[in-house]
């Protein structure tokens, strides 16, 4: 990255001058056909809740009455539509929107069934996640296996040295006045894409470094470091009150949908369960005033307790409760406010970062974040 518009030239000839654009150069050629990637697949992403109802809106919706079927029977009802188990219920916030029950199957793939609360019946079938989670997949480049995943890692730390040294090159130095204006509009020029590159990066810069930074806890090796830290350090959510039995560790598939990042390692043992009733859990949820829309992760063991949690935008909306599928006691009730510091910390920067914290403003500044990654990217090929 260079000066948009400089009143004296810079020393390009310096030593260090030229070891960071070097840097710069070759750790954007490495790293932005991935970026490329992450940051197409990323802008999608801002967009899920749109894209899924536009792509499944039949399955989705559903005509509006006051009676509503015993809960038990979508259990029933989707199981048998899935073949398979039911392992997560979501709950809508509206009434004309059915309810997605996610079915574990023998050949270990996953099956969401829409059900209609209404009447209990199929409204349709659909891979877990759909289409949204192939984008989330590709992302992440988990559908190319672990090696790729953590070669995300790798282009997102590279993502902050790439914004570090062109705010070097264009930073003045004590040789003129920096200015983030465009001094050519001749595209066959290569004043103009230098320009356009400057000025994207000065812009939106520190959005996509923020990106990759807050992109971090999900990651592969930095995600169980930062995980291992916040545990060790005692600044994550808190562990289950003495009354209750403890927190267990899980492997990060069988871990409880829908709990954050900081509690998606954790669950909790309960009583045996031996007549778990859906019906229960949610009225028990809905008494103790859990907002909708929420998830209701059904144990895979007897001694393992339901886990209900909010689906929320903003991080400080988080709360989970901890339920016994036998006896509808509440074994722990989770709120924001007794998150630790870490926890805090990382659920406001996913929350950022799927542009949800700060409503609209927050997703058009990530979406422009993204925009400004291709931007970059053909500016730099084209000078």
């Amino acid at each position: 990255m260079v000066s948009a518009h400089r009143s004296g030239a810079p020393d390009d000839l310096s030593g260090g001058y030229r070891a960071v654009w070097r840097w710069h150069f070759y750790a954007g050629v490495l790293v932005m056909p991935i970026l490329m990637l992450m940051a197409l697949t990323g802008g999608l992403y801002l967009f899920k809740d749109e894209i899924e109802g536009v792509a499944y809106r039949d399955m989705m919706r559903v005509a509006p009455v006051a009676e509503q079927t015993a809960p038990d029977e979508w259990v029933t009802a989707a199981s048998l539509a899935g073949g398979g188990h039911v392992g997560a219920v979501t709950l809508p916030d509206r009434p004309d929107r059915a309810v997605e029950l996610r079915v574990d199957r023998s050949d270990e793939t996953q099956r969401a069934v829409y059900i209609d609360p209404h009447t209990a019946k199929v409204t349709g079938v659909a891979s877990a996640g759909g289409v949204m989670e192939t984008v989330k997949q590709l992302h992440s480049l988990a559908i190319a296996g672990p090696l790729f995943n953590i070669l995300v890692e790798i282009v997102a730390g590279w993502t902050v040295i790439l914004f570090a040294t062109g705010l070097y090159l264009w930073w003045p130095r004590g040789r003129g006045v920096a200015t983030a204006v465009l001094t050519s509009t001749d595209v066959q020029r290569r004043p103009f894409w230098r320009d356009l590159h400057a000025l994207t990066g000065i812009y939106v810069g520190a959005v996509v470094a923020f990106l990759a930074v807050t992109g971090m806890p999900w990651s592969a090796v930095w995600g169980d470091r930062f995980l291992g830290y916040v545990r060790e350090h005692h600044i994550g959510r808190p562990e289950a009150p003495a009354a209750g039995s403890a927190f267990a560790r899980a492997k990060h598939h069988d871990a409880p949908a829908g709990v954050g990042w900081t509690m998606e390692h954790a669950v909790l043992h309960g009583q045996t369960v031996t007549d778990p009733s859906l019906r229960r859990i949610i009225a028990t949820a809905d008494a103790r005033g859990l907002q909708r829309p929420y998830i209701v992760n059904v144990p895979q063991t007897p001694d393992l307790a339901w886990t209900v949690a909010r689906q929320t935008r903003k991080a400080e909306e988080a709360r989970s409760l901890y339920i016994d599928g036998q006896t509808g006691a509440v074994k722990a009730d989770i709120h924001w406010s007794q998150f630790g510091v870490g926890a805090k910390t990382f659920e406001w920067g996913i929350a950022v970062h799927q542009g949800m914290q700060y409503g609209q403003l927050n997703r058009i500044v990530m979406l422009l974040g993204c925009i400004g990654v291709w931007v970059l990217s053909i500016s730099g090929l084209m000078m």
